[in-house]
């Protein structure tokens, strides 16, 4: 496998070329996640070259957090994100590992389990089964007006003014929180504002904290920006500043990425006195915050603290992400950002280059949801989806017992539960079971989680 006549075809300096060659092998899935490569005497052996070349580009793997060192051990390919940093690629070239580590066994009888099968319970779907989604129409206007909408659509680069003024409204009324219309970037959703912020704010070597388990863990976006992930100790109201404050030490986070009502997947609600504390020190040390809210009008109890960390900031340090897609559907894409106008405006300015800009006819879709259909909308949804966790629970419980455990939803879309497991075939022999009875969970690990825990989305729980 170690080919001397592909490592002389590489460009650049000699140890830069060992540290390509064995990027290659990984994509290219000749090494796998967890791997052990051979000893730097035998690799040196294996390539022609000197020991202290090979150890260089170990190094520097190793610094980069796609090799992992184990004293005594060896070295091997790692098999998580956390701490991983890759090359800056827009092309999105990534390890191999990044793409098995989300195609395990069990995903791929999923995907296989769902095209041959009908009377599934899929509950790793993350979005709202479609008898849930709102039936609304456009406002009256003709095919001329909307194709003038388009042909203005150019220079209306941070989006529809009416919409960002129904937005502005919808969140006095959910947060009593004033926000202007000024500082509102229309996108079209939380992916590409995610996108816009790793591009236009973050450049490659940064270290962003996240929830530890987060759905941020997931996305490739981070490592295609080369960006290094750090998972960051969560309690029942959201990340400690205690784990907040030895992250921040060991690996000087520049940015927070939080999702701090109904967290996903955990569920969890931070308190009112958590987020204040949490952006107290974030201000002490100058580290940005970017807010996802993609949930918190789906609250069970009227009583929840479902107020964005932005609404108590006073010094523009918070990038708040609003969205609709868990409301009216994935295919409407749009979503907002709330952040100060110069910051806005630049990223507007790199989305135009990238995609030129917004499509008008999702704004308006939005701006008609949101003027006449998201209240009662919304409590319809409130009602169904605590009805259905409340049947999630009771088949829980007739299906594992008390072997199973997890934390009542608060609202959201989704219940986080561990299994009574100890080895990977424990883990793998329940969720065979389960895909035998036809039910589809999603595995902890895509959120960066240990063994045994899976996310629950009940919005398509039927039995």
């Amino acid at each position: 496998m170690w080919d001397q006549q592909k490592l002389a075809n590489l460009s650049g300096a000699l140890f830069k070329k060992v540290a390509q060659l064995i990027e290659d092998y990984i994509e290219q899935g000749m090494l796998i996640a967890g791997e052990r490569l051979p000893s730097e005497r035998e690799l040196a052996k294996k390539l022609c070259i000197n020991r202290s070349t090979v150890v260089h580009a170990l190094d520097l793997l190793t610094e980069r957090g796609v090799l992992v060192r184990r004293q005594g051990s060896g070295t091997y390919v790692n098999n998580q994100k956390w701490g991983m940093q890759t090359y800056s690629s827009i092309h999105w070239r990534l390890p191999a590992h990044f793409y098995q580590n989300r195609q395990s066994v069990y995903q791929q009888k999923v995907t296989q389990m769902r095209m041959q099968r009908a009377d599934i319970c899929d509950l790793a779907n993350g979005d709202l089964p479609t008898y849930l989604i709102p039936k609304f129409q456009l406002p009256n206007m003709s095919l001329n007006e909307l194709i003038m909408h388009e042909k203005n659509s150019d220079i209306l680069q941070l989006g529809l003014p009416s919409l960002k003024k129904q937005i502005a409204i919808y969140m006095q009324k959910q947060f009593a929180m004033q926000v202007d219309t000024e500082e509102i970037l229309i996108t079209s959703g939380t992916q590409q504002s995610l996108f816009l912020i790793t591009q236009g704010l973050l450049k490659p070597g940064d270290s962003v904290g996240i929830e530890s388990p987060s759905y941020f863990y997931s996305l490739p976006l981070f490592q295609a920006a080369g960006l290094r992930l750090y998972g960051i100790e969560c309690d029942n109201e959201g990340i400690t500043l205690e784990s907040l404050a030895s992250c921040v030490q060991q690996h000087h986070i520049k940015w927070l990425f939080l999702n701090p009502v109904f967290q996903n997947p955990m569920g969890f609600v931070m308190s009112n006195e958590r987020k204040q504390a949490i952006l107290a020190f974030c201000r002490s040390r100058c580290i940005g915050i970017v807010e996802d809210d993609a949930y918190s009008s789906l609250a069970f109890k009227c009583d929840l603290p479902i107020s964005p960390i932005k609404k108590f900031e006073q010094s523009n340090q918070v990038i708040y992400l609003g969205s609709l897609s868990k409301y009216i559907g994935r295919n409407i894409r749009v979503g907002w950002m709330v952040a100060p106008r110069d910051i806005i405006e630049n990223l507007a300015k790199i989305r135009q280059h990238i995609d030129s800009g917004l499509s008008i006819l999702p704004q308006l879709l939005a701006q008609e949801y949101l003027q006449h259909h998201h209240a009662s909308h919304q409590q319809q949804l409130r009602q169904t989806l605590q009805s259905k966790a409340k049947q999630l629970m009771l088949w829980l419980k007739s299906y594992f017992g008390d072997q199973i455990t997890y934390q009542a939803p608060l609202g959201g879309l989704h219940l986080y539960a561990h299994l009574p497991v100890n080895t990977v075939a424990q883990e793998s022999t329940l969720l065979n079971q389960l895909l035998l009875d036809g039910v589809i969970v999603s595995q902890g690990s895509r959120f960066g989680d240990k063994l045994g825990a899976i996310r629950l989305s009940y919005g398509h729980f039927e039995r």
